[in-house]
This record gives structure tokens, C-alpha cells and sequence, in this order.
């Protein structure tokens, strides 16, 4: 919040920062005056933080592959990027990162309209992996990273909670049996069924199909 006795009030008037942003309006704020500031130049902060594709941008992800210039002057590639190791959670990185080089599944998540109006049981809380996940992929992808590595932070703080704590950022786990809750955790949040039949469908339904072999096998093995 940005009342008097607000954290960000307190905050502006002791340390002087005036600049503050919502991070759920995306809006930035001057406060102790308490107005809003509006000034494009800051748009690549917000872009940074929910980046956005279009159809077309994933369409020509794989044909136009160029090198991209962070803000502090490093070059990378999108997709190419690090995940931050917090403390132990180098096993959960590395098979994020393979699934983010996954076409069918990484085009399903750029795109939040794909999933975000799927309906979830109230207090159910797996969609998170969802979420956080399609937040991961556009955010290892982005062509206007400030830096050539992106923080998993959330992303596995939802693989704790809904995992009830078997696959944690302090103690090491084991990447395949990682890779096969997983990706099964998020075929059962988007809705899906162990039924092979059924699953099938449901793949072939998809804006963009994640692919009904390579789904259900995982699912079902």
C-alpha cells in the first residue's frame, strides 16, 4: 500500500527513494507526494517483469535466432539463459531449462492466453506451477533481460509448496524423478487425465498442442 503508515510511505520519507512500484499493477507511484508516474521510459522494468509474446514472435523464435544485449552489456541468446543456483536446486535448473527448449511446450506457455482461463477446484493450489511456470519461460526467453541470467525464485518456491516439501532449494534431489512429478503436476493442472484416451483428445485441443506421444507417455510411465 502507499498510505501514511505503509512501509513504502515510511520508507520515501527516511531513506529519501521516492520511486516505487506496484508489482502487481505494474504501475510506479512517487511517493510521499502519492502520484502516479507516467513516463515511457520505464517501460523496459515492466516489460522485464511480465514479458509478453505474440503469435507471430513464437512463431519465429527458431527462425530468427539472434544475439541479444542485456542492460548491463553482456550478450546472450533467449532461451540460452542461466538460472540462478539459490542454494542446492541445480537439479530442478537443469531440467527447467531442458523443458524451456521444448518447442511444443515452450510455445504453450509464452503465451498466457493459452491456459489462463482454466478452471481450477477452489483452494487448489497446483495451478500455481502453472502459472509460475509460463512466468519462468517467458522470462528465459525475453530478448530485453537486463541481465544474461534470470532468478527461478518463485518458480521453485511453488515446486516446494505443491510438492509438500519432497523437492526443496536447500537439499539436492534427484532430476528425473523431479522431471516426472513435474511435468505430471502440470498435466493433471491444466486439467488433464492419466486416461491415454482422454489425454489425447485434450492434446489435440490445445492452441498449441503440447503433443499427445510425448505427453501421455510421460504421464502414464
Amino acid at each position: 500500500g502507499r498510505g501514511l503508515k505503509s512501509h513504502a510511505y515510511i520508507h520515501s520519507v527516511q531513506f529519501s527513494h521516492h520511486v516505487f512500484l506496484n508489482l502487481h499493477t505494474l504501475k510506479f507511484y512517487c511517493l510521499p507526494d502519492n502520484y502516479e508516474i507516467i513516463d515511457s521510459s520505464l517501460e523496459d522494468i515492466t516489460y522485464v517483469l511480465k514479458p509478453t509474446f505474440t503469435a507471430q514472435q513464437i512463431t519465429n523464435l527458431d527462425k530468427q535466432a539472434k544475439l541479444s544485449r542485456a542492460y548491463d552489456g553482456t550478450t546472450y541468446l533467449p532461451g540460452i539463459v542461466g538460472l540462478n543456483n539459490i542454494k542446492a536446486n541445480d537439479y530442478a535448473n537443469a531440467v527447467l531449462q531442458a523443458l524451456s527448449n521444448v518447442p511444443p511446450l515452450r510455445n504453450y506457455f509464452l503465451e498466457e492466453e493459452n491456459y489462463k482461463s482454466i478452471q481450477r477446484p477452489p483452494g487448489d493450489i497446483m495451478f500455481l506451477l502453472v502459472q509460475r511456470f509460463g512466468e519462468l519461460m517467458r522470462k528465459l526467453w525475453n530478448p530485453r533481460n537486463f541481465k544474461a541470467h534470470v532468478s527461478p525464485h518463485e518458480m521453485l518456491q511453488a515446486v516446494v509448496l505443491c510438492s509438500k516439501k519432497n523437492f526443496q532449494i536447500t537439499k539436492q534431489g534427484d532430476g528425473v524423478d523431479f522431471l516426472s512429478w513435474f511435468l505430471n503436476a502440470l498435466h493433471s493442472a491444466l486439467g488433464g487425465t492419466k486416461k491415454k484416451k482422454k489425454s489425447e483428445q485434450r492434446a489435440t485441443k490445445a492452441p498449441y498442442s503440447l503433443g499427445a506421444p510425448l505427453w501421455v507417455t510421460l504421464v502414464t510411465s
